[in-house]
């Protein structure tokens, strides 16, 4: 049984995470804030008709339609001119982040090929964790067979908290699989 982030938030990590770090009040304890999911379309941007699909396979996994992120300077060495799209960008918030999540880490992750656990190394100094994957593949709702290419992602769980301890035993709690202890190197 699958049981939502959301739920999971309210009923064991906001009391777990109150007793763990002496909080008085529920509104101090570290919450999801966004998830932010990012595809980079840099290698199709001069075909419209890849961008489309691109945009349209993010907005099947997320739920929600992608804005265009375009190139803000020019660089030569990449063959890159101002304005030209790079990338697709949804940000999820709410409910919606609550279920990206709980897709997330109940069915996307364990489809993962030799899937071990996240790696802590994804923190970004500030409660905050990304995770990349090399094929949109893995998610559910991507049929391989319909899609022009696989395509890699990113997603990005932005948190309150205020260093990474805290963001990692809030997403633990919320049922994000990482590594075990003796796993670290």
């Amino acid at each position: 049984m699958i049981i939502n982030v959301e739920e999971k938030y309210q009923k064991e990590a906001v009391p777990a995470l109150m007793k763990k770090w002496h909080l008085k009040n529920k509104m101090a304890v570290p919450r999801v804030k966004y998830v932010v999911v990012n595809m980079g379309i840099a290698a199709d941007r001069g075909n419209k008709e890849a961008i489309e699909e691109a945009k349209k396979v993010l907005a099947q996994i997320t739920g929600q339609w992608p804005q265009l992120r375009t190139a803000k300077k020019s660089i030569a060495s990449f063959s890159l001119r101002a304005g030209q799209p790079v990338g697709l960008k949804v940000t999820l918030r709410k409910k919606r982040a609550a279920d990206f999540l709980t897709k997330l880490f109940n069915i996307v992750l364990p489809r993962v090929k030799d899937f071990r656990g996240l790696s802590r190394r994804g923190f970004d100094g500030h409660g905050n964790y990304t995770i990349g994957f090399k094929e949109n593949t893995v998610f559910p709702e991507v049929d391989y067979d319909k899609i022009d290419r696989p395509r890699g992602l990113e997603v990005t769980i932005v948190t309150s908290a205020d260093d990474d301890e805290k963001g990692e035993a809030l997403l633990s709690l919320l049922g994000a699989p990482f590594k075990k202890e003796e796993d670290k190197k």
